[in-house]
């Protein structure tokens, strides 16, 4: 009790701009109290974190610097499909048919679950982590590309310094362990664009790092023909990104088409921690 009514407090100091240590987010960005850190563990990781990153100047951008995992390690026929559930504006919705079908197939799949998005479904997501088939994995606290400079991808603006990418990172794995009681073992940004230091802040708060090898649907905009023909075209040990939060997109559809083939050709899908990841 004694934490939860310092974290209020902390929440509404926050809002008010006066706190003595105060996250590196904007007021409508801080989390609600119950979804506050637990204990002042946050302050001292984050001021750790801070010290240990802070003169670091970054000399690359994209999605894949160094330290991105973006393929499973060997030759096998094994293909990760990834979904991400962004949260920002227009990408609060949820893919039924997609989902339904891949527990319906018993099609194993990494989901990558941003705070936003599960603060627009709660308990869609709460059903989603409960099934083993799905394996629950980080999109960051708020949707954004994580560097230490502030820069944008896709028009979205980047976190900018040191403690926001700790926040970007920690609040959203804080959260989902609270919610399902297993800390998330892979982090991918909003837009899947890092700078080499942000993703080894990553790295010292536990989490890797996971990008893709194959583009499955371009940001929710490919056509059910371009996505099955994308996954057609996978290559042993390949990482798919596709999206779950876009029921509008041809995503659903052009996995349905695909997978069938897929299997008769020998595919095995996996979760990515069921493989190693390099």
């Amino acid at each position: 009790m004694k934490h939860r009514i310092m974290w209020a407090a902390a929440a509404v100091l926050l809002g008010m701009g006066v706190v003595a240590e105060p996250l590196s987010i904007s007021a409508a960005e801080t989390p609600a109290p119950s979804r506050m850190p637990a204990s002042g563990d946050y302050w001292t990781l984050r001021r750790q974190l801070a010290a240990r990153f802070g003169e670091r100047t970054p000399k690359e951008w994209g999605e894949t610097v160094a330290g991105v995992r973006t393929r499973l390690a060997g030759s096998e026929r094994a293909i990760a499909l990834t979904f991400d559930a962004c949260g920002s504006p227009g990408g609060k919705g949820f893919d039924a048919p997609l989902v339904d079908f891949l527990e319906r197939e018993k099609i194993p799949a990494t989901l990558f679950v941003s705070g936003l998005w599960i603060e627009a479904n709660p308990e869609l997501f709460r059903r989603l982590a409960a099934n083993p088939l799905f394996e629950i994995a980080n999109h960051g606290h708020r949707h954004r590309p994580a560097s230490v400079a502030g820069l944008k991808a896709y028009g979205i603006q980047g976190t900018r310094d040191v403690g926001e990418v700790v926040d970007e990172i920690e609040l959203n794995a804080r959260r989902i362990e609270e919610i399902t009681g297993r800390r998330p073992v892979f982090y991918r940004s909003g837009t899947a664009h890092y700078d080499e230091v942000a993703v080894a802040i990553a790295a010292a708060l536990g989490e890797r790092v996971a990008g893709y090898s194959l583009l499955g649907d371009a940001g929710a905009t490919f056509s059910a023909p371009q996505v099955r023909d994308a996954l057609l075209k996978a290559r042993p040990g390949d990482i798919a990104l596709l999206h779950m939060n876009h029921p509008e997109s041809g995503t659903a559809a052009g996995v349905m088409a695909a997978i069938p083939e897929l299997r008769k050709r020998g595919w095995r899908f996996v979760r990515l921690s069921d493989a190693a990841v390099e």
